[in-house]
């Protein structure tokens, strides 16, 4: 069963652009579908980290918003962040399925099981992933890997009860 799904940023969360304004703020857009499901995954007593190469303010900010309580943001070796974590979450690597969309994805991918990658993720990652997805990054691939988990762990009908009450 998964207990923890493990995030990209960008790429997964975004579309993959970065915008700066005139003043140098650093500008990106999430999903609000992907936001809904993984604050429902959260609620439904599961867990979820980011694990991101940049660091962001807003990154900081969104994972706040959604409950995400796991943060690692300026990581450069993704791995090490992701053995760690489930170390102290005293998981097993089956437990765990990460979403990512490039090549410094791909450590974390090879410990894990359940992988899966936004339909516009770097081809060379398509080798390591278990779920190749029909929607972008930033554009849905997250709602879609929760879904997919959802109905794999019968989790389904306990999620559409959490927006019944």
């Amino acid at each position: 069963m998964i207990e923890l799904i493990v995030l990209d940023v960008d790429g997964t969360m975004t579309d993959g652009k970065i915008i700066y304004s005139e003043s140098f703020d650093e500008l990106k857009a999430f999903n609000i579908k992907d936001g809904l499901m993984i604050s429902s995954w959260n609620k439904l007593g599961k867990k979820s980290a980011i694990i991101t190469g940049r660091e962001s303010k807003i990154v900081k900010r969104r994972a706040k918003e959604l409950g995400i309580e796991y943060v690692f943001q300026g990581e450069r070796n993704k791995k090490e962040v992701l053995e760690r974590l489930v170390k102290d979450l005293n998981l097993d690597f089956s437990n765990v399925a990460v979403i990512g969309d490039d090549m410094n994805d791909l450590s974390m991918m090879k410990l894990v099981s359940k992988t899966f990658a936004p339909y516009d993720a770097n081809p060379f990652v398509y080798d390591y992933v278990s779920y190749p997805l029909t929607k972008k990054g930033g554009e849905g691939a997250v709602a879609e890997m929760i879904e997919i988990l959802l109905k794999e762990e019968n989790l389904y009908d306990k999620f559409v009860s959490l927006w019944l009450e």
